[in-house]
């Protein structure tokens, strides 16, 4: 299974954000998608990865004024990516590697999509579900 199944599987919709936006807009769309991070980007530009956990984390550290930044004062640079070809397995050897929970998918540079480590586990459990029926259907039908 490739990244290419998860990306298919979701929305085609790429949820985005312009470095400028200010962090209490950049929460409302994580609220409105219900989604945990947005990806920082200059028009076809990856500028970098905004999470809930970098918004919470310079709230500890200045708890006034946070509202009043921007997404490019907070996100954090991409320090990986991916291709749409790419295994789960290898994906998922990366975000341990690299301390990342949402990675985000190029292809000939440009933004394709974004998995999150929710997504990958998703996809782990619906492979092995299928593996656990086709053994069971295998059993019951040798008998």
């Amino acid at each position: 299974m490739t990244i290419a199944s998860i990306i298919r599987n979701k929305s085609a919709t790429i949820i985005k954000v312009a470095p400028q936006t200010l962090i209490s807009e950049v929460v409302q769309v994580l609220a409105e998608h219900k989604i945990g991070a947005v990806l920082v980007m200059d028009g076809r530009d990856l500028r970098g990865v905004l999470s809930e956990r970098d918004i919470v984390r310079a709230m500890a550290r200045q708890p006034s004024g946070v509202r009043a930044l921007t997404a490019e004062n907070l996100m954090t640079p991409p320090r990986a990516l991916t291709k749409s070809d790419a295994s789960i397995a290898s994906v998922m050897q990366i975000m341990t590697e690299k301390r990342v929970r949402h990675l985000p998918v190029i292809e000939d540079g440009v933004v394709v999509g974004v998995v999150s480590i929710g997504d990958v586990v998703k996809a782990l459990l619906d492979q092995q579900s299928v593996e656990v029926e086709t053994m069971r259907a295998y059993v019951v039908g040798a008998a």
